[in-house]
């Protein structure tokens, strides 16, 4: 695996159905060598921080494989940062991946805490309101990441996997899951185990209470 782009969000305004919004998921490629902190990107602007961001989720990933299959679902090309990653790697397909794994490029050490759930926003960047349905369909969700070890990496960077060896659950389950409302007990439990984002975790959390409650 290989990463081929660096991509940086400036803010700017989205207006779509309903909304105006500022945001930074028109990402544009950056070169040369760029720092990465626990926060993410430096300068990487984000417009949703109750959705988006924070440790859990400073970083997000993409795979060229997955955008192969986008180029013939929507006909014609695509270029990196497209869906608002942060990192496009030649050879990544989300479906390869479990919560807890790790990517190590340049000295950089990433771990996968979530898939992307899809928003309007996206939707609205695409100009497809219908989008967010046909996002969640494809199940390519890309890959949310917390900075494990803080460093420099830079396009042509390789990039290696290590896989997480504890309880875990796959990026796929934890995308269809998402949109489940009745998860059993045990289901939930798994999910708990990973090192899921917190977001996600807030959310089972809830899910578990709530199903304590109703017994």
């Amino acid at each position: 695996m290989k990463l081929i782009s660096i991509n940086i969000g400036k803010e700017q305004t989205l207006v779509r159905p309903g909304k105006t919004e500022q945001t930074g998921i028109f990402k544009q490629p950056v070169q040369g060598a760029v720092q990465v902190t626990w926060q993410g990107l430096p300068g990487d602007f984000i417009g949703d921080s109750k959705h988006h961001g924070g440790p859990d989720q400073a970083i997000y990933i993409y795979g060229w494989t997955d955008y192969a299959w986008w180029e013939k679902e929507l006909g014609h090309s695509v270029q990196p940062g497209l869906f608002g990653e942060n990192l496009t790697i030649e050879g990544l397909e989300s479906a390869q991946f479990h919560i807890g794994d790790q990517l190590h490029i340049g000295t950089v050490i990433l771990q996968v805490t979530a898939p992307r759930i899809p928003c309007g926003t996206l939707a609205g960047r695409m100009n497809m309101p219908s989008f967010v349905r046909q996002f969640r369909q494809a199940e390519r969700p890309g890959l949310y990441c917390r900075v494990l070890q803080e460093g420099t990496l830079q396009d042509g960077d390789t990039v290696t996997i290590e896989k997480f060896t504890g309880e875990t659950v796959s990026l796929l389950e934890a995308m269809r899951d998402h949109y489940e409302p009745n998860l059993s007990e045990a289901s939930i439990h798994r999910f708990l185990a990973a090192p899921i984002a917190f977001r996600m975790r807030k959310k089972k959390e809830e899910q578990l209470a709530q199903l304590r409650i109703s017994k």
